[in-house]
C-alpha cells in the first residue's frame, strides 16, 4: 500500500465516521437522507481508494462491503443510548471500516486474485456487515427491533404496513449488495452477478417480513435473517457437484436444524 493510498483511506475512514456520529442527532426520515448520502460518499470514496491500487479499473463488488459497513454502523448506532457509550461505538464502526477497506486493498493488490483465505475473510466479513446492518435497519424503522414483553403482557403490536414495507425493502436492499458481493466470487461478470443478486434480495425481503411477523426479540430477528443469507449463499454458489457432496448437505442442514432449534427455544419462552 503506498503513503497517497494510506493517507487516501485514513481521510475516507475519518469522513465516514463523522457522518456516522453526526447522524446520532437527527431522526425519522432525516436519517434515512444521511443514510443515502453516506452510502454515495462510501461508494466514490471507496472507488478512488481502491484506484490507487488498479489503473486499469476497479471492480463494482469491492466497494460493496466498506458501504455496507459504515450503513450498520449508522444504524447500529441509534441503539447506543446518549453518553460515553457512543464514543467506543463510533470508534468500533470507523475501525471496522478501516478494517474492510485493508482487505479489499490486499485482495485487489494480488496479481492472481483472491486466495481462498481472503474469500473466507471476505465472507465473514460479508455476514458481519449482514446481521449489523439487519439490525441497523431495524433501528431505524419505528417498532422495527421488537422488544421482549413483561411477562403477562399482550406481545408486541404488529408493525404498521407501511413499515413494514420499508423494513422488507432495506433489508432486501441490503441483501442486493452483499449478494452482488457474494455472486461476484462465483460468476465474476457484472449482469450474471446482479441478477444473483436481484434473488438474495427477494429472499430477504420476503424473510424480513416474515419474521417480523413472528415478532422475534430485540437480536434475534436479524440473527435468522443473516442465518437466511448465508444459506441463500451456500445454495446459490455451490454447484451441482458441491451439492452432491455428503458434507455440504450435512453442514446445510446442521445450520437448518440450529436455526429451527433457536425459533423453537424462542417460542417456548414466549409461551
Amino acid at each position: 500500500m503506498s503513503e497517497r493510498q494510506a493517507q487516501a483511506r485514513r481521510e475516507l475512514v475519518i469522513l465516514a465516521t463523522t457522518v456516522v456520529a453526526l447522524s446520532r442527532l437527527v431522526d425519522g426520515p432525516a436519517a434515512w437522507a444521511v443514510a443515502g448520502l453516506l452510502l454515495a460518499l462510501m461508494l466514490v470514496g471507496t472507488l478512488q481508494v481502491l484506484g490507487e491500487t488498479l489503473s486499469e479499473g476497479v471492480p463494482v463488488e469491492s466497494l460493496v462491503t466498506p458501504a455496507v459497513v459504515a450503513l450498520a454502523g449508522l444504524g447500529v448506532l441509534r441503539l447506543v443510548p446518549p453518553g460515553l457509550l457512543l464514543v467506543p461505538a463510533v470508534l468500533g464502526a470507523g475501525l471496522l471500516i478501516d478494517a474492510c477497506l485493508r482487505i479489499e486493498i490486499r485482495v485487489l493488490g494480488r496479481a492472481k486474485g483472491p486466495t481462498p483465505v481472503d474469500r473466507a475473510i471476505l465472507l465473514a466479513l460479508g455476514l458481519l456487515a449482514a446481521f449489523l446492518a439487519f439490525t441497523g435497519v431495524a433501528a431505524l424503522v419505528p417498532g422495527g427491533l421488537v422488544e421482549p414483553a413483561p411477562a403477562g403482557a399482550p406481545g408486541a403490536a404488529a408493525l404498521p404496513e407501511h413499515s413494514l414495507v420499508v423494513l422488507a425493502l432495506a433489508d432486501g436492499f441490503v441483501a442486493f449488495l452483499l449478494g452482488y458481493r457474494f455472486a461476484a466470487f462465483h460468476l465474476g461478470r457484472l449482469r450474471p452477478a446482479a441478477t444473483a443478486a436481484l434473488g438474495y434480495a427477494l429472499a430477504i425481503a420476503i424473510a424480513a417480513g416474515l419474521l417480523r411477523a413472528a415478532a422475534f426479540p430485540r437480536l434475534l430477528g436479524p440473527a435468522l435473517l443473516t442465518l437466511a443469507l448465508f444459506l441463500w449463499d451456500a445454495f446459490r454458489g455451490a454447484g451441482p457437484a458441491v451439492r452432491r457432496d455428503p458434507r455440504w448437505a450435512w453442514q446445510v442442514a446442521l445450520l437448518i436444524v440450529l436455526g429451527v432449534v433457536v425459533v423453537a427455544w424462542n417460542l417456548m419462552l414466549r409461551g
